[in-house]
């Protein structure tokens, strides 16, 4: 959005939660409209786990963007049924929803998405993400009317959150479906999230990017020291994994894995957080953490 003072132009705020199936890029269109990184992401699907917010602020409105887990059928897990229900709750007391599907793609997930989004009767927008990934352009306009068809849209905007392009004119209609408020947050705050919260994300970030196909899914980061230490942030991360067998995986032999996914998650800290860290992590087992919902609820998990 322009960052030229209308006088007036009244300032607006308001929550907008983000939804739709996993590995659509939502995540990226939260990161790319706050202007830096509050969710973590990765090629793989259900990598967000938690309901999280990031503060967008422009010249004239600031937007309170709830980032979700992805809706999807999968139930095997309490993790998975949590998370679902983490999603579906959080249209609720929202002023607008953002539906964010790919382009050249509509599945019954993104139906489950779209039916939780219209049950909370508030103004949705459609965000057809990764058109940059359309090799023929022709074929955009007639999927974007085949999926508008029998739905009703506030507006509809095929963008690129990877490439950050069409997001000026979407943050422009969002800040137009919010209410006349002042801003809820400072300006410089991109996340209601703590320090402590963030580290254990970007740890999780290089478990999901460095690991095979299944071995992400069972495992989880529990931060268990964060200290200040004068400009020097001390961090200790325990990684949790579900089998015995699972625990040597994450390691690596002669400890290179972990040594790896340490050092990754520790650039991301220092980045993000602006300090140098110091990080110490390890591989904890918890047997069947993942359809646990006392242990999920220790992990940080919510609904």
């Amino acid at each position: 959005m322009s960052d030229t003072d209308n006088e007036d132009t009244p300032f607006r705020a308001g929550t907008v939660a983000v939804l739709g199936r996993p590995n659509v890029g939502k995540s990226t269109l939260v990161n790319a409209l706050v202007g830096a990184k509050v969710s973590i992401v990765s090629p793989r699907p259900q990598t967000t786990r938690h309901r999280l917010l990031g503060i967008a602020t422009f010249a004239d409105g600031q937007l309170l963007l709830v980032d979700t887990p992805g809706i999807h059928r999968e139930q095997k897990r309490a993790m998975n049924r949590m998370m679902n229900r983490a999603a579906r709750g959080a249209v609720d007391g929202v002023d607008a929803a953002v539906l964010v599907i790919e382009a050249g793609r509509w599945t019954d997930e993104d139906d489950l998405a779209f039916r939780a989004l219209r049950e909370a009767k508030v103004p949705c927008v459609l965000v057809v993400n990764k058109v940059d990934k359309v090799a023929d352009k022709g074929q955009l306009l007639p999927f974007i009317a085949q999926v508008a068809d029998g739905r009703e849209f506030a507006a509809v905007h095929p963008v690129s959150a990877q490439k950050n392009k069409g997001l000026e004119a979407l943050a422009k209609t969002l800040v137009g479906l919010v209410p006349e408020s002042p801003p809820q947050y400072g300006e410089d705050e991109i996340t209601d999230r703590s320090e402590r919260f963030l580290a254990g994300e970007l740890v999780r970030e290089q478990l999901m990017l460095r690991l095979g196909e299944e071995l992400p899914y069972s495992t989880t980061v529990e931060i268990e020291r964060f200290e200040e230490d004068g400009e020097l942030l001390r961090i200790a991360a325990a990684i949790w994994v579900e089998r015995d067998g699972q625990k040597p995986i994450v390691i690596g032999k002669g400890g290179e894995r972990l040594k790896a996914i340490s050092t990754g998650a520790r650039v991301g800290m220092e980045k993000l957080f602006g300090r140098k860290v110091f990080l110490e992590t390890w591989c904890r087992v918890r047997e069947g953490w993942s359809d646990d919902e006392a242990a999920l609820r220790r992990f940080g998990y919510s609904d």
